[in-house]
C-alpha cells in the first residue's frame, strides 16, 4: 500500500511539473511571439531587394544601351561635318574661279556661260551644305538626348543599388535578431529597410 502511494504522489509531482513546463513553455511563446513577425519582415524585405535588384540591371543596361547610341549619333554627326567640309572646300573653289574671272573682266559668250556654271554650282554647294548641317545637328541632338538619358539611368541605377544594400543590410539585421532574440535589433532592420525603399523609390521618381 505504501509503494502504491509512493507512486502515486510520484506520478502526481510529474504530472505537475509536465504542467508547469507547459505553462512556462506556453509562456516563452507567448513572450516570443514577435520573431514570427521578425521572420515576415525577413521574407518582405528580401522580395523587395530582389525587385530592387532587379531594375539596378536594368538601368545599368539603359546606361550601356543609351551611351552606345551616343557614339553611334556622335560618329553619325562627325561624319556629316566632315562632309560639309568637303563640300566647303569644292564650294570655295568655284567661289575662288567666279571672282578670278569677274575679275578679269573682258567679255565673250564663253566666258559668262562659265560665270554662270561656277554660280550655279556655289548654288548647289551651299544648298547641300545646309542639308548636311542640318543632319549634323540632328544627330548632334540625338546624341546630347542619349546622354542625358544615360546619366539619369546611371543616377537611377546608382540610387537602386544603394536601396539593395540597404534591403541587404535590415535582412542580415533581422536574421541576428532572430538568433539572439534582440528585439532592438527588429527596430533597426525596419529602420533601415524604410531607408532601402525611400532610395528604390526615388530613383523611380528621378
Amino acid at each position: 500500500m505504501d509503494d502504491f502511494q509512493t507512486e502515486l504522489n510520484e506520478l502526481k509531482g510529474f504530472i505537475a511539473d509536465l504542467k508547469a513546463d507547459r505553462a512556462a513553455t506556453k509562456e516563452k511563446e507567448k513572450r516570443e511571439t514577435w520573431t514570427k513577425y521578425v521572420s515576415l519582415t525577413v521574407v518582405i524585405v528580401a522580395v523587395i531587394a530582389a525587385i530592387a535588384s532587379q531594375w539596378a540591371g536594368k538601368y545599368g543596361s539603359r546606361v550601356l544601351t543609351q551611351l552606345n547610341d551616343a557614339t553611334f549619333n556622335q560618329t553619325q554627326a562627325s561624319d556629316q561635318w566632315a562632309y560639309y567640309q568637303a563640300k566647303s572646300i569644292k564650294l570655295k573653289a568655284f567661289e575662288i574661279g567666279r571672282d578670278q574671272l569677274t575679275q578679269a573682266g573682258g567679255t565673250g559668250e564663253g566666258r559668262a556661260e562659265l560665270i554662270k556654271s561656277y554660280e550655279a554650282e556655289t548654288a548647289k554647294y551651299r544648298k547641300e551644305q545646309k542639308d548636311i548641317e542640318s543632319k549634323a545637328r540632328e544627330f548632334e541632338e540625338k546624341r546630347n538626348a542619349a546622354r542625358a538619358a544615360a546619366n539619369i539611368a546611371s543616377d537611377k541605377g546608382g540610387k537602386m543599388g544603394l536601396s539593395v544594400s540597404f534591403f541587404s543590410v535590415a535582412i542580415a539585421m533581422a536574421s541576428i535578431c532572430l538568433v539572439t532574440k534582440r528585439k532592438p535589433l527588429w527596430f533597426i532592420a525596419i529602420v533601415l529597410a524604410l531607408v532601402g525603399g525611400v532610395e528604390m523609390a526615388l530613383a523611380w521618381m528621378i
